[in-house]
Formats: C-alpha cells, sequence, structure tokens
C-alpha cells in the first residue's frame, strides 16, 4: 500500500470517526417545535399592532395615491408607489420587531427550562419533537401582563 493510500485510508476512518461521534452528541439533543403562527397571534399586542399597521397602510396608500394624481409621468408614478410601499413595509417591521423579540426570548426561556437545545418550526418537522406552543405562548403572556 502506498503512502498516500495511507493517509487517505487513515482520514477516511477519521472522518467516519467524526461523522459517528457527531450523531451520538446530536442524539443527545432534545428538540422542541412550535408553531410559530399560532405564537404570533396569541401575542397579547398582535391585534393592535395589526390595526396600526393597517392605519400606516391607508394612510401611505392615500399619501401615494395622491402624489400619483398630481403626476402623469409613468415612471414618477411608479417611484411614488414604490417609495411608499417601502415606507409602509419599515413602519410594520417597526411596529412588529418588539413582538418578535419577545416571542424569541419566551422561546429561549421555555427552552431553557425544558432543557431544548433546538427548536424548530412545527410545520417543517415531519416527526417528533416537544410542542412547546402553548408553553411559550404562556411566558408571553405573562411578562406581557
Amino acid at each position: 500500500m502506498s503512502r498516500s493510500r495511507k493517509i487517505l485510508s487513515v482520514v477516511a476512518i477519521s472522518v467516519l470517526v467524526l461523522v459517528a461521534i457527531s450523531g451520538i452528541a446530536s442524539a443527545q439533543e432534545k428538540i422542541g417545535v412550535i408553531d410559530p403562527q399560532k405564537v404570533l397571534f396569541q401575542h397579547p399586542k398582535f391585534e393592535k399592532a395589526q390595526k396600526d399597521i393597517k392605519v400606516i397602510v391607508e394612510k401611505k396608500q392615500a399619501e401615494a395615491k395622491d402624489a400619483i394624481d398630481k403626476t402623469s409621468d409613468n415612471n414618477e408614478k411608479q417611484r411614488i408607489f414604490e417609495a411608499k410601499r417601502q415606507e409602509a413595509a419599515k413602519e410594520e417591521q417597526r411596529i412588529m420587531e418588539p413582538l418578535f423579540k419577545d416571542i424569541d426570548l419566551a422561546i429561549r426561556t421555555v427552552a431553557k427550562a425544558k432543557g431544548v437545545s433546538i427548536v424548530l418550526d412545527k410545520t417543517q418537522v415531519f416527526f417528533g419533537g416537544a410542542d412547546i406552543t402553548e408553553d411559550v405562548i404562556q411566558e408571553i403572556k405573562k411578562k406581557n401582563a
């Protein structure tokens, strides 16, 4: 056996051992799953956020309509429309960001309390995982009471 074949064999065996060890380590990981949509919809501030977003979108649409009605240039109309759409999207993100932070913190808090090291979207998991959705919802409600 040539020297390069021996080295290749040692490397291949090392890789197999590392894969086996990582498989054993990941088998010890406790996986949690959540329904992120349900968690978001149950957030105590979600309805108000949606109302605030609706008001902003309507305002930006009215602003766009007024500005578009004042010009006949189609390129300018498109630019105005895009600018107002982006302004509305930024405002929506600004309104939703605190909710997303609350949810992230609640997920981390519940996962730590339950010894869960990985949390996945329930809709992306075919089988398995401890469903912590209700625990996360309760944690959010507790923090926002």
